[in-house]
């Protein structure tokens, strides 16, 4: 670590930023850029525009992420403890293998998060929460608020959602474009991020599964050739979502996850393909998450020994391919 140092110059940087600074660096740069920093931010004739300038340019790409990055990490640490946890209701694997009767109620469900998304009683449909409000889209494309605060839910992850970082983002992408970049501004492969998208999307593929109501349930993916795709274009709305690092696979869903309400509430679904337009990313970084397990026969004698991670990522992407 650095000894102490003080900036002279017209931009002074006091010495708790300097630490900050250091911090950050060490997560995005090798250990020679935070050697250089030490030894620039501790020279008597250094000014931070000096230092700014070297390092800028001998280590640009890493100094890019650093850049983009910081603001939101030093915002996330700011944030109140309930903008920063997680809430999940059920367990992703146990949903996988056809656990779908509902055991958590929706109006219990508002008190842990006003964003996020789901899945309805019975596997019917999509679920969407946002500012507070739950939406559902069926099967048949119909897309409604949930008014029975006494529904029940077999999966749901929420947080109360607060951004630490707002980029507008004009440019058209692709999906894999598009989750590049996402992945370009939060670089923390291990980070929680709640990912909130409104905008206008020149593209849009969703999809809902229609319910089930015999025993045995089937697995969900032994259901891909019975889910409804619904495209759209030139549509306006939110998407609502998360990407969640692997090691909370089985509880949760790790990598990107989204859903979608068009601004009439009017339609939605699962998103399986989509093609950006004139969009705003809102994102928020968590640090903290809690599940939430039923209490009921059909999950205590549930197998979670089973692996499911192949029929996560074809539920994930809507094909067994």
């Amino acid at each position: 670590m650095c000894n102490q140092a003080k900036l002279t110059g017209k931009y002074q940087l006091p010495l708790v930023a300097i630490k900050v600074i250091i911090v950050e660096i060490k997560q995005f740069a090798p250990k020679t850029v935070l050697s250089l920093t030490c030894r620039l931010i501790t020279h008597p004739m250094v000014t931070f525009p000096a230092l700014f300038h070297r390092l800028f340019f001998q280590y640009k790409k890493k100094m890019i992420a650093f850049l983009l990055v910081w603001p939101a990490f030093a915002m996330a640490q700011q944030q109140p403890a309930e903008y920063r946890h997680l809430f999940t209701a059920g367990v992703a694997s146990g949903l996988m293998g056809g656990l779908y009767d509902g055991f958590y109620p929706i109006d219990s469900l508002k008190t842990k998060g006003d964003f996020g998304l789901g899945a309805p009683d019975k596997l019917d449909g999509e679920l969407l929460v946002l500012n507070g409000k739950v939406y559902q889209t069926q099967y048949t494309g119909k897309t409604f608020e949930v008014a029975d605060q006494h529904h029940r839910i077999p999966f749901c992850m929420v947080n109360f959602f607060r951004a630490n970082t707002v980029i507008h983002v004009p440019n058209s992408m692709d999906k894999a474009t598009f989750y590049h970049y996402l992945d370009s501004i939060m670089p923390n492969v291990n980070g929680m991020y709640a990912i909130h998208i409104k905008g206008k999307f020149r593209y849009l593929k969703t999809r809902a599964f229609p319910p089930v109501n015999e025993q045995p349930y089937p697995q969900l993916a032994g259901m891909l050739d019975k889910q409804h795709f619904f495209q759209y274009k030139e549509s306006n709305g939110d998407l609502v979502g998360y990407r969640l690092p692997v090691y909370m696979d089985n509880t949760n869903i790790s990598g990107y996850h989204f859903h979608y309400l068009s601004d009439q509430k009017d339609a939605g679904g699962h998103i399986v393909d989509l093609i950006t337009g004139d969009i705003t990313i809102e994102i928020s970084l968590l640090d903290s998450y809690t599940v939430q397990v039923p209490a009921t026969p059909a999950f205590n004698h549930f197998d979670f020994k089973k692996d499911r991670q192949e029929d996560i990522k074809s539920v994930e992407r809507g094909s067994a391919k």
